[in-house]
């Protein structure tokens, strides 16, 4: 059985060199190794690359970011309507990100969660061809889930609709309309 260390009283946590203090606790990106993405696809085939552009929102520069964003909206919600089979496991991810003061382009993020919200083109698609909905990969599933994965976080809202910046609270309430809340 092991005892509680004594170097630290229990009040006080050891602060861990390697993460800035309250990084860990402010991004989910340390849950990014939680996701099997090279098991699931993106439009470009292997979702494998969506935690470098998550990290690339989350930590770049003004450029890197809104470059990373734009790659990553391409391989998750293509054309602003068509949803891939990684973007439900993105979804909790960006709602993060849209909450980090450091992150430079939030209200892109609530943005592209809104197209997401709003897809409905595997369904539309599936409505006249049926046959759709026998395939092996079914993508009216991933787009049912990903919107699913937007409405679950929406509880989130109204801190963002207060954001000092008019462009997020803009975003946030265009995105609440559409959730219908």
């Amino acid at each position: 059985m092991r005892s509680a260390s004594t170097e630290h009283p229990s009040s006080e946590r050891p602060q861990r060199p390697d993460i800035p203090t309250g990084v860990a606790r402010a991004t989910p990106l340390t849950a990014l190794d939680r996701v099997p993405w090279g098991d699931i696809q993106d439009s470009t085939g292997s979702a494998a690359a969506i935690p470098l552009l998550l990290n690339g929102i989350a930590w770049g520069d003004p450029d890197t970011a809104r470059s990373a964003l734009h790659d990553l909206r391409r391989r998750i919600c293509q054309f602003g309507f068509v949803v891939e089979q990684a973007t439900a496991a993105t979804v909790p991810f960006l709602w993060e990100l849209a909450k980090l003061p450091q992150v430079t382009c939030r209200a892109q993020i609530i943005q592209l969660l809104k197209s997401i919200a709003d897809a409905r083109q595997w369904e539309s698609t599936a409505a006249a061809y049926p046959k759709l909905l026998n395939h092996r990969e079914n993508p009216v599933v991933w787009e049912r889930a990903a919107r699913q994965a937007v409405r679950a976080r929406r509880g989130e809202l109204g801190r963002l609709m207060d954001d000092e910046d008019t462009e997020i609270a803009r975003a946030t309430n265009e995105l609440a309309r559409s959730l219908g809340t």
